[in-house]
């Protein structure tokens, strides 16, 4: 029997479980590990991949590692960033989805173009995860004709003007009715989703630590929740650390998550997460 039971996991039903190409996630039954890929030049701590065969390699790699699913990204949306087209974003991750997704890897694509989910899912990616929190309607469209499940996160403004002093008189309960908005929306549509708060994504560093103290208030009854810590800068800055010292402080944050009911964890550092999640899960829920 499992140990300890976030408050919220006792209040809410158990979400269904997910088929994702082939494989079957079982919400509730262990925490998975999302790897993230980027195929670009500029991304906030592991950009530089244009090349698909070194992409193709990493997420292999990741794969080995332990990673059950990998999310597969064209643009950059670190603060500030510039964007880029979908013809772009396209160029970028076609290649590399089509390669995975034959070797029956789970993929989630990163964009909050519908284009880019459609053409995505065309090649093979299984889910779509929508930073901006299913803002385009077209993007449902997509997600139901592919009969495919969205991520919907919350973010504040865009990716270029998010971190332009961001406001909230209550974040964690502005955020949860936000998600709450979301997963409604989806599900009037017929389709699954999952919710993510966005650390990192229009807050601010109390607002980001207020989050995860609170992520038990954070759950939508019925959604499977992802979380995504990986090297952020609220962790650079607690510690003082660039992005490539900030492992064990995004490894803090994986087993709270874990011990906070959430069901997928999104990192760069999968060999680590993996080990860190197995040793939570079995403390949290007496998964051995």
């Amino acid at each position: 029997m499992p140990l300890l039971v976030p408050e919220t996991k006792k209040r809410f039903p158990k979400p269904e479980p997910w088929r994702l190409a082939g494989r079957e996630f079982d919400w509730g039954a262990r925490t998975y590990v999302m790897g993230i890929l980027n195929v670009t030049p500029d991304s906030f701590s592991d950009g530089g991949r244009l090349d698909p065969e070194a992409a193709i390699a990493h997420a292999l790699r990741m794969i080995a590692d332990g990673a059950d699913l990998i999310d597969v990204g064209g643009e950059s949306t670190r603060p500030g960033c510039e964007g880029v087209t979908a013809q772009v974003e396209l160029e970028r991750i076609l290649p590399v989805v089509r390669a995975l997704a034959d070797k029956g890897i789970v993929l989630s694509v990163d964009t909050f173009k519908p284009e880019v989910a459609d053409r995505a899912l065309h090649a093979g990616a299984a889910l779509i995860n929508d930073i901006s929190g299913l803002r385009d309607p077209e993007m449902l469209a997509v997600a139901k004709r592919h009969q495919a499940p969205v991520i919907a996160m919350h973010m504040q403004g865009t990716p270029q003007t998010m971190q332009r002093d961001p406001r909230y008189a209550d974040v964690v309960s502005e955020v949860r009715e936000a998600l709450e908005a979301a997963a409604r929306h989806a599900r009037d549509m017929g389709v699954q989703v999952m919710v993510d708060p966005g650390i990192g994504f229009g807050k601010t560093q109390e607002h980001n630590l207020a989050l995860l103290r609170h992520l038990n208030r954070l759950h939508v009854a019925g959604c499977p929740m992802l979380l995504g810590t990986s090297r952020k800068g609220f962790i650079g800055n607690l510690l003082g650390l660039p992005v490539n010292e900030r492992v064990e402080g995004t490894m803090a944050t994986v087993a709270l998550a874990v011990s906070q009911g959430v069901d997928v964890v999104r990192v760069h550092d999968v060999k680590e997460a993996s080990r860190t999640v197995r040793v939570a899960d079995a403390i949290v829920r007496g998964k051995q």
